[in-house]
């Protein structure tokens, strides 16, 4: 008999853990899903790649939703479909904020909304909001795991590269980081009545800085210092994942 699978991530209806981190690198979801016990990979379909295994006894899903709000949001509510009811997303993002170091993490309060797809799910007044309790657990994943960390607001922006059109800038509002898909699964966690939040780490420069005078570009994601700090978030990740299911995140 042919499993009944969801039409746009391809992933089973039923049978996944309840809680999951998403990212957005296939490769990263497998590199996270070989920390946990047991990993499996459920499905790989488009930029869809979804792991499930346990993290010091919790059923964990992982899975990536590719670059980009509009996409990412089929994967949330698709695992929302599935059964799945707390969210990390765990990615990384430009610093916006003098202070925020390479490798460091974010951990989102809040994201502004221009991300190119909630726009049309709600009005642009709605606000993409973290859940409490899962900033508490990634400040306290992120502390006792001696990670450099932050808290604040963060811009999700659906375009990458600088263009043409002058751009308001939001620094003057005091955001931590920039990046490309958070206020997605926060806005669609509220439509759902889920549970989540995000943590990113920090690779580089503000997105409008990528290109310089002569075109070269000074953007490097590559780098060591930002492979440290990959490997720190997704033990802060998966531990304040831990912490929420065990009712200890504060």
């Amino acid at each position: 008999m042919t499993q009944d699978l969801l039409p746009i991530t391809r992933i089973p209806r039923t049978g996944l853990p309840a809680h999951a981190l998403v990212v957005g690198d296939p490769a990263r979801a497998a590199a996270v899903a070989g920390l946990l016990d047991g990993a499996e990979e459920v499905s790989y379909h488009r930029e869809y790649r979804v792991f499930s295994g346990s993290w010091k006894g919790l059923p964990v899903t992982v899975a990536s939703h590719g670059v980009g709000a509009p996409g990412a949001v089929l994967l949330f509510q698709e695992l929302a479909d599935a059964g799945v009811r707390t969210f990390v997303r765990f990615g990384t993002a430009g610093a916006m904020k003098p202070g925020i170091a390479d490798g460091d993490l974010v951990i989102a309060e809040a994201a502004v909304r221009d991300d190119g797809v909630t726009q049309q799910l709600l009005p642009p007044e709605y606000p993409a909001y973290s859940a409490p309790e899962v900033v508490f657990a990634l400040q306290r994943a992120a502390r006792e795991s001696g990670a450099p960390h932050h808290r604040g607001v963060v811009w999700t922006r659906a375009a990458f590269q600088p263009g043409l059109l002058p751009l308001f800038s939001y620094q003057g509002a005091g955001l931590a980081a920039i990046e490309m898909e958070l206020s997605a699964l926060l806005v669609t966690a509220s439509l759902r009545g889920l549970v989540a939040g995000g943590v990113l780490v920090v690779d580089g420069v503000n997105a409008d800085e990528l290109v310089d005078e002569e075109g070269t570009g000074g953007y490097d994601p590559h780098r060591d210092v930002v492979a440290a700090g990959v490997e720190r978030g997704a033990v802060v990740s998966l531990e304040a994942l831990r912490m929420l299911a065990e009712g200890n995140e504060a």
